[in-house]
């Protein structure tokens, strides 16, 4: 479904990314792990076209979308929650979900979304008419979250979703990823700095080092490997 060829990507004359390749099939949850400042958002910003690939290839199914700019890909059904969470704040909560269909013009598909996603998350539907602003860190991760599912994406980018939350609530968060994952057949892709949490949830997964791939296997594996447990996992 998304395939990266040999991108390289900069900011100015700083390479955040050096000649990295990976592929995500669809149906699966992918994560990206790695320390800070080693090019997992970069990654995230060259897929969706924020920070456009100075060298290499983007392909999403199939087709090359290394030039296209940020609102064609997101029109093709590619959407990112930023991390940081960037809602509306000054919008309510149930207008921050129509910036999130904005594309869309099947109403009736519209409503059935609002419905599933006031069903994963029922505080945002007890606050539908608050201004997104005012919700605590949690509310706002849930309410970024859903705004991107209201956009029916086919790939659906997290960029650190756990950041700054409660642990009940990210244990709560990385729930609601398996199962949009499981109902909606949503592929995934997961930057993610809790490298535990991301490889429990994820099918596959690559370890990122100062801006290249290092190692990819199944999470399971990855889980399991000696290197990755001394580097991200504290070692258990």
């Amino acid at each position: 479904m998304l395939k990266l060829e040999s991108v390289s990507t900069f900011y100015g004359n700083i390479q955040a990314l050096k000649g990295i390749s990976l592929e995500i099939k669809q149906g699966e949850i992918v994560t990206l792990i790695g320390a800070n400042g080693a090019g997992k958002s970069t990654t995230l910003m060259s897929v969706c076209g924020v920070v456009p690939p100075r060298e290499g290839k983007v392909f999403f199914e199939d087709r090359d979308i290394t030039g296209l700019s940020s609102d064609r890909i997101v029109e093709l059904g590619i959407v990112q929650v930023p991390e940081g969470r960037r809602i509306f704040p000054g919008l309510t909560v149930k207008e921050n979900l129509d910036m999130g269909a904005y594309l869309r013009k099947d109403k009736p598909g519209i409503a059935k979304d609002f419905e599933y996603v006031f069903e994963l998350f029922p505080r945002l539907a007890e606050r539908r008419n608050q201004a997104g602003g005012t919700l605590s860190g949690g509310e706002q991760q849930m309410l970024a979250i859903s705004r991107a599912l209201m956009g029916r994406p086919k790939l659906l980018l997290l960029d650190e979703p756990s950041l700054g939350l409660a642990p009940i609530l990210v244990q709560q968060i990385f729930k609601i990823i398996e199962q949009v994952n499981r109902d909606q057949k949503t592929t995934i892709f997961l930057v993610e700095q809790n490298a535990n949490l991301a490889l429990k949830t994820a099918h596959k997964g690559y370890v990122m080092e100062t801006g290249r791939i290092t190692l990819s296997d199944t999470a399971a594996n990855l889980l399991a490997n000696a290197e990755v447990k001394r580097a991200y996992l504290g070692g258990h």
